[in-house]
């Protein structure tokens, strides 16, 4: 007998979240609200470190729910519809509030802010559809991608003026957006590779935070 079809015996919402995969996923969350609220407070070291760290969250709730045994299909699938909802809010609404923040929030930033909410949006609904081209391609750049790169640049920031630098995020979230909806194949990246993504978030959470540290 199927436990879920009916609501006497529909396991309760409490009894998904407290699963571990997504006990992850909504770690993730919660960097990704931290680098929303540093954003807005203009804090940007700050909110680059949370970003980086709901990628890392992001990749460990799968490499969990690969492993675990005995999960149910509805696990499964609530664990999947989490982890999307949770990306749109970590690799969309979040880079979004952080350029229009770093723009202190000028107008002309809002076209940019959009675009990165709705292709984050047209992707996930894209690949809730039809998921992997095979085992280990996407279609279009993921956009967790678009996070690792953009910490990377945001490190040169004391580089230039502001102003300038605002525009060369501005154009580089533009770009990562065409190449999240270009059809192209893109790896699947996993196994040795999210050790290495641990190191990076490592590394730069001190890099970062010896910044932070060092203001007067």
């Amino acid at each position: 007998m199927n436990t879920y079809k009916n609501d006497r015996h529909q396991a309760g919402m409490f009894f998904f979240a407290k699963d571990l995969p997504n006990i992850c996923s909504l770690t993730g969350l919660l960097c990704a609200l931290l680098g929303v609220y540093y954003a807005i407070l203009q804090n940007f070291q700050a909110s680059v470190i949370g970003m980086i760290w709901a990628v890392l969250f992001d990749w460990a709730d799968g490499i969990i729910a690969r492993n675990m045994k005995g999960r149910t299909d509805k696990q499964k699938e609530f664990g999947g519809q989490l982890d999307s909802l949770i990306d749109i809010i970590s690799f969309g609404v979040c880079p979004a509030i952080f350029l229009l923040s770093y723009a202190d929030f000028s107008p002309w930033f809002l076209p940019g802010a959009f675009v990165i909410v709705g292709v984050a949006a047209i992707r996930l609904s894209y690949f809730n559809v039809f998921g992997l081209i095979d085992g280990s391609t996407y279609r279009g750049l993921a956009l967790d991608n678009n996070v690792i790169v953009f910490a990377f640049v945001f490190l040169f920031e004391g580089l230039l003026d502001p102003g300038i630098f605002s525009g060369v995020i501005y154009a580089l979230f533009l770009v990562m957006a065409a190449f999240n909806l270009a059809p192209i194949r893109t790896p699947k990246l996993a196994g040795k590779w999210f050790y290495i993504l641990m190191a990076y978030t490592i590394g730069l959470t001190f890099v970062y935070g010896g910044i932070i540290w060092s203001r007067p």
